[in-house]
């Protein structure tokens, strides 16, 4: 995963300069920091880069798994639900305060609402050979934004009134989903065999 820094600056009148590096042990957690958005700050921004990325999330089984134990091979469905919400690389809940301040930008920047979470369900029909388990797997369609946050303080915090979160990313569920629906069968084990024929 993608390291996330904070970096600070100093207020000089009405220029920006570069504060010389502050010690790790004066500098706030990028959680600190985070948790101060709208939370203790004159400014809190979030600015994007690029477009959002689209990726397909790793398939997992959904459903329960079909056997069959007949002579003669079946076509049996699999009802199915999958869920997939929002995450981000600080692992902190993006209900807070630099959550809301993300998906605001990231509406006005894009066009569109940012998708903090979306179900999707289905019946998905395998074909299963006599004495064999059929399983259905689902791969979510999510989306990758990167960006930075710009924090303002009106009282020096951690020594500063400016501070960057640099190399902060969100994921969430894509806007047009189509994710993977793949299937597999396999021999029963003798226990699955004795557990679901008996």
């Amino acid at each position: 995963m993608k390291r996330i820094a904070a970096t600070c600056a100093s207020a000089l009148g009405a220029v920006l300069l570069l504060a010389p590096p502050a010690s790790a042990a004066d500098e706030p957690t990028v959680r600190e920091l985070l948790e101060k958005c709208d939370n203790g700050t004159d400014v809190c921004e979030f600015h994007p880069e690029g477009e959002p990325e689209h990726y397909q999330n790793t398939s997992e089984p959904v459903g329960a798994p079909v056997y069959n134990c007949t002579d003669r091979q079946q076509l049996m469905n699999v009802s199915w639900s999958d869920g997939t919400a929002e995450s981000n690389s600080v692992g902190m809940s993006m209900s807070a305060g630099f959550g809301e301040v993300f998906k605001v930008t990231f509406e006005a920047t894009y066009g569109h609402a940012w998708r903090s979470e979306h179900t999707e369900s289905q019946t998905t029909f395998i074909e299963v050979r006599p004495g064999e388990v059929g399983r259905v797997y689902h791969g979510a369609k999510m989306q990758k934004v990167k960006g930075s946050y710009e924090m303002h303080f009106p009282d020096e915090f951690h020594d500063h009134y400016i501070w960057y979160v640099n190399g902060f990313e969100a994921y969430g569920p894509a806007d047009d989903q189509g994710g993977t629906v793949t299937q597999s069968t396999r021999p029963m084990t003798e226990e699955e065999q004795q557990a679901n024929c008996g």
